[in-house]
């Protein structure tokens, strides 16, 4: 396709930028002294910090690109399923929350073993360890596609520029430095919407009021798609999805639950929760918003738009010729920060489940920050050298992939906790037929059914519980710790470690 002329004033914003996030790293090593700054940056994050880092997390650079190229292509249908965290964020709260507190867990899947057994704890974290490794390519590879096709950066310089600077930073600054990142890279995502959106109304005769009612008589803004049908984004899809898309990342993701931890009161835990909640809806208005103005911007101007590969492409070629020199390259550096910061809590988050769950768990005299550190330069080398390899791969079949990793180890995972926390009488081994089955589920329901896969995570969640309870009526045995309080004979936590 043809490229953009993104310019050398744009060139020097992106260097200064990134340059930045390295220089953030680096500061904050200062303060990361301690296996429990590394992990958890001390417990001393204010709690509007650490809702803004949830946020981020959840917002992707994919999330970023893929829903104003959706809401160009399509319409508003899939608007409910961001909507669905404010319904999730009490549940989540109520339920969930008061476990991880109490427990002063680093890893989130230490509250498996308390209920169940140190086996569910093992199944849980290495779920989630493999999905997370699959994961870390994907989100380097699909946003360095788009970007290297309008900043006329080589493909592989664009993954290895984003994988090297994102493993320094996490590397020297912890925890402490992925939060603080994340903010950054949200402030600078939202206000490149906002800007995107006020130069497209500037463009356009009849500004903001043209944008809708272009958008209207071309049903730009139809969010509801009535039936039941399980293969399309019915509104019934749209609604489970709505729930189990946001129910499963906040309660079994460790890149998420770990934010939990990093404040110094479950009160201040709970406003976090409810920040990230919250900062959703006007996010996502944004971005369908922004959406349908690339629709209506390039109705009204087609001779500006060229033949693009992806859709996704969409947004970064609009920032690369529409916006100004300068504010172009620090949008297209908020994207890609963001893309760093989906990799560096992947790899942050596996150093810390390896570490806690693994060898810290059975092996409890070390020196864990050291440990952590190599560990996260191996994860980070990992993830940037599977995207450089993905990228001679059919991207269909790798996004498909990885919606079947999300459904296979994170509908499993929902499951797992949600039977701890929601029942009484089931042990480790009903836990481990329902996940077993839901397993299996999951691939039946992908590779020989043509189901839409925003029902994955709740076949694997409503599988896992349901088998694992019916098993519970059929097997009995005595269940150890149902309340999940008890504390078992393992090493010092590294919350409580100095």
């Amino acid at each position: 396709m043809p490229t953009a002329s993104f310019g050398t004033t744009n060139f020097i914003v992106l260097g200064v930028y990134l340059t930045f996030l390295v220089a953030m790293g680096a500061y904050f090593a200062t303060r990361s002294k301690t296996a429990n700054d590394f992990f958890l940056a001390g417990g001393r994050m204010p709690w509007w910090a650490a809702g803004v880092s949830i946020f981020a997390t959840m917002l992707s650079a994919i999330t970023y690109l893929s829903i104003p190229a959706t809401a160009y292509e399509t319409d508003w249908t899939r608007f409910l399923l961001n909507m669905g965290i404010v319904l999730i964020a009490p549940l989540v709260i109520l339920f969930y929350l008061p476990f991880y507190r109490r427990l002063r867990v680093t890893s989130a899947y230490e509250y498996l073993e308390h209920r169940f057994h140190v086996s569910i704890r093992l199944l849980g974290s290495l779920s989630f360890i493999l999905f997370q490794l699959g994961r870390m390519g994907i989100v380097l590879l699909l946003p360095a596609l788009a970007l290297s096709a309008v900043t006329q950066l080589d493909l592989y310089l664009c993954i290895a520029l984003m994988g090297i600077l994102s493993t320094i930073y996490t590397v020297l600054g912890g925890m402490e430095a992925v939060i603080w990142t994340d903010a950054l890279q949200a402030v600078v995502l939202i206000g490149g919407a906002l800007a995107a959106l006020v130069i497209i109304a500037h463009a356009l005769p009849g500004g903001f009021a043209q944008i809708i009612q272009d958008g209207v008589a071309n049903d730009k803004f139809e969010f509801i798609n009535p039936g039941i049908d399980l293969q399309s984004d019915s509104i019934l899809v749209i609604l489970i999805g709505m729930v189990f898309a946001n129910l499963l990342p906040y309660t079994t993701d460790q890149a998420v639950v770990q934010r939990y931890m990093t404040t110094s009161t479950e009160q201040k835990a709970r406003r976090a929760i409810w920040t990230g909640a919250l900062l959703a809806i006007p996010a996502s208005i944004l971005f369908f918003f922004l959406g349908t103005a690339l629709f209506v911007f390039y109705l009204n101007a087609p001779d500006q738009l060229v033949a693009l590969e992806k859709a996704d492409q969409l947004f970064p070629w609009f920032i690369a010729n529409e916006m100004p020199p300068g504010l172009a390259g620090l949008v297209i550096a908020g994207v890609f920060a963001a893309a760093m910061s989906s990799l560096d809590s992947s790899m942050h988050a596996i150093s810390t489940i390896v570490t806690v769950d693994f060898v810290q768990r059975f092996r409890p005299e070390r020196d864990w920050l050291s440990f952590a550190r190599k560990l996260t330069i191996l994860l980070g080398l990992l993830g940037t050298a599977s995207a450089l390899l993905m990228a001679s791969w059919d991207l269909g079949a790798l996004w498909g992939a990885f919606l079947t990793l999300i459904g296979l180890f994170l509908g499993m995972l929902g499951g797992l906790f949600t039977l701890g926390i929601f029942t009484r009488n089931t042990t480790a081994t009903h836990a481990w037929i329902g996940a077993m089955v839901s397993v299996a589920a999951i691939a039946y329901c992908t590779y020989a059914t043509s189901l839409n896969s925003l029902l994955f995570g709740a076949i694997g969640t409503v599988v896992c519980v349901g088998v694992a309870w019916l098993s519970s009526l059929i097997v009995r045995q005595s269940p150890g710790d149902i309340e999940g309080l008890t504390v078992y004979s393992a090493p010092v936590p590294l919350t409580q470690q100095s």
